[in-house]
């Protein structure tokens, strides 16, 4: 398999709710006016709390600062891995789940902290730039590894893998973070770009006009009623959202595109509290299990909390992981 170092440099920011006003403007810009902005890689969730946005530098020069923003302090690269076709026929799962063995529990067991950011195409791994030393070493064993150089991909050169970077010895015992799964059923689905025009307004309408009274915090009942989250992605020309299924009902059906099945999924949203950016683990921790049986699982991390996505014929043997997790059991980035 092939491990793709990208060419995005990308930034990761939360608009508080009452502040979106602020930024309706440059979001239409990035969002419709792709002529008008050089930025390709976008990606806007809304949650209960805020706006996730994870963009790239050129999409970043767009937004005006304000006591509305918070910013992550770090600077990410976007890993992306390739299967070809005699390895692809390996995998029955789907979305994180394929990389959990590969990718995702290495990284954890090396203290790298990671972001996800699950696509209908693909799924993107974030980690942070200063990392990624750690991250060439731990997987150049596993993968070829390519950094992409206007637009070519470039092979890394590495030295023994093993060289200096031995498995990592345990740390303190970990945080435990609540999980917790709304009721919403949600779809993912994609869109040709070329008819995003036509969506322009009820894609504007559910994203600045459409959203509930802001809420503080997520509730500790683990069974919440539906929550407002709309994930949005522009990346490299290929759009993703994920939307839950009432207001699907809004958009043209023969607009959208999802898989033949259109299969229907249900999230798990882990974290009490906001989660930060200095923890790992989460996703090995949420991926790993689900890996072992095979489920397939999207995964979208914001800036406060991250959310996992299984299909709603799959959901009601969920809990063995939700044990896991009030047993003891880590759950942290």
């Amino acid at each position: 398999m092939e491990l793709h170092i990208l060419e995005h440099r990308v930034r990761v920011l939360s608009i508080a709710r009452p502040g979106l006003w602020l930024y309706t403007h440059p979001l239409v810009k990035l969002l419709f006016l792709r002529q008008r902005s050089r930025c390709k890689f976008f990606s806007l969730t809304e949650t209960p709390e805020d706006y996730t946005l994870m963009l790239d530098e050129e999409g970043y020069k767009e937004l005006p600062p304000s006591e509305f923003l918070q910013v992550a302090e770090a600077t990410w690269l976007v890993l992306n891995v390739l299967s070809n076709s005699s390895s692809a026929t390996n995998f029955q799962a789907v979305g994180v789940t394929k990389i959990a063995r590969s990718v995702i529990a290495p990284l954890a067991e090396h203290h790298v902290s990671v972001l996800m950011l699950s696509t209908y195409q693909t799924d993107f791994i974030l980690v942070r730039e200063q990392d990624l030393p750690v991250v060439i070493h731990t997987l150049a064993q596993e993968f070829a590894i390519y950094r992409e150089v206007d637009g070519e991909p470039v092979p890394v050169a590495c030295d023994d893998a093993s060289n200096g970077f031995h498995k990592a010895k345990l740390g303190p015992s970990p945080t435990v973070h609540p999980i917790q799964s709304p009721q919403n059923r949600f779809c993912i689905l994609t869109l040709d770009p070329d008819t995003l025009p036509a969506i322009a307004t009820t894609l504007m309408d559910v994203l600045f006009y459409s959203h509930s009274a802001s809420k503080e915090g997520a509730s500790d009942d683990p069974d919440l009623d539906s929550i407002p989250f709309f994930a949005f992605s522009l990346i490299e020309g290929y759009i993703s959202i994920v939307m839950d299924a009432e207001t699907q009902k809004k958009f043209p059906s023969d607009l959208l595109l999802t898989s033949s099945c259109g299969e229907l999924w249900r999230m798990v949203r882990i974290g009490g509290q906001p989660l930060g950016f200095d923890e790992c683990g989460i996703v090995a921790q949420i991926a790993g299990p689900l890996a072992a049986a095979d489920i397939s699982a999207y995964y979208i991390s914001t800036f406060n909390f991250d959310h996992a996505l299984v299909s709603v014929f799959l959901f009601p043997g969920y809990p063995f992981l939700k044990a896991r997790t009030s047993s003891g059991h880590a759950c942290h980035r």
